[in-house]
């Protein structure tokens, strides 16, 4: 059952202490000189209170509400629509599982599972040490790579059970953990300084790499005219493209040359002029 308080108002948010508003009132300031508009600076200002606390408090959306003249209700109203704002105390490590439909179907929903069992903890909660928040996560643009989990945004790919448990094991050792690509781990309060636009100062952290797989860079590719790969599957006037054939090299066997045996297209109402799209009708209407 949900808490109801039928007492008095909440009081307001308490200021933070003079020395911390003090450093983040300059930090806010270069923000929101970026901006024409200084409502805009809104979402990395919610980043850098994050960063201070490791969750968005009512006194940081107070300072925020300050700082660009709007009132807390106004910053309260994007700090609870964006997920990668935390409302309460989180972990130093937010381990996020994909569980959207390739990465599920090829993992993912079972690693939330036994990474809920192993740490025993829900979606959105934390370990006991502070140290881990598990959560479930849509999807992370990294299909080519499925699973996916990440650990305060940076990507750990082509993930099993084991591997999981064993990440997240480590994580909570303090032990050093590297990324599949892209930059080193931090904890997240640093995380969270970055994205509200100060440079990364760790070395080697900027010059880091870290790409899209072969396949979502496929449509890019053939915009920029690039050339691609031969087609693998017949077009539908039946002619064979140069240098293939169709008939498999065993029965109910693809050909060598075909990379996979699923890809060929199928008949549809989009796809094939056999079967026009558009509302179906009832004989005589």
């Amino acid at each position: 059952m949900t808490d109801v308080n039928l007492g008095m108002p909440e009081l307001p948010a308490p200021a933070y202490p003079a020395d911390v508003q003090e450093r983040l009132a300059a930090d806010a300031a270069q923000v929101i000189a970026r901006y024409p508009d200084s409502r805009s600076a809104l979402l990395p200002l919610l980043h850098l209170v994050q960063s201070e606390e490791g969750y968005v408090t009512r006194t940081g959306m107070a300072f925020c509400a300050d700082q660009l003249g709007l009132t807390t209700a106004e910053v309260t109203a994007v700090a609870t629509f964006y997920s990668m704002y935390r409302r309460k105390p989180s972990g130093e490590y937010q381990v996020g599982v994909c569980t959207n439909t390739l990465c599920a179907v090829l993992g993912g929903d079972a690693i939330f599972a036994a990474l809920q069992e192993h740490l025993g903890v829900g979606n959105g909660e934390t370990t006991e040490d502070g140290k881990v928040t598990l959560e479930h996560i849509e999807c992370n643009a990294a299909c080519d790579f499925a699973p996916v989990l990440m650990v305060n945004w940076e990507f750990f790919d082509n993930q099993t059970i084991e591997s999981a448990k064993r990440l997240v094991d480590e994580l909570r050792a303090g032990a050093e953990v590297t990324p599949t690509r892209g930059a080193p781990l931090c904890d997240f309060r640093q995380t969270a300084r970055v994205l509200a636009g100060f440079p990364d100062e760790r070395p080697g952290a900027v010059a880091a790499g870290g790409s899209a797989g072969p396949a979502s860079l496929a449509g890019l590719r053939l915009a920029r005219g690039e050339t691609g790969p031969g087609t693998v599957v017949p077009p539908r006037s039946g002619a064979e493209p140069a240098g293939r054939t169709s008939e498999p090299a065993e029965p109910g066997q693809p050909p060598a040359t075909h990379p996979s045996s699923h890809d060929a297209p199928q008949p549809s109402s989009a796809s094939d002029p056999r079967h026009p799209a558009g509302p179906v009708t009832e004989e005589d209407e």
